[in-house]
């Protein structure tokens, strides 16, 4: 990937990294534990690629 990336795919991709992360544990707790995973943390870096 290109060093310099566009404004836009910048964006685009910093929003997928944020979508990533785990889920709270407050989260958990309020749910009672039904809440564990988060269903757009299946994305591995090799296998998934990004329409970004």
């Amino acid at each position: 990937m290109a060093r310099v990336k566009p404004p836009a795919k910048k964006h685009r991709l910093a929003k997928a990294t944020k979508q990533k992360e785990a889920v709270p544990t407050w989260v958990i707790a309020r749910t009672s534990g039904k809440v564990r995973t988060n269903p757009k943390h299946r994305r591995q870096w090799r296998t998934r690629k990004l329409k970004a």
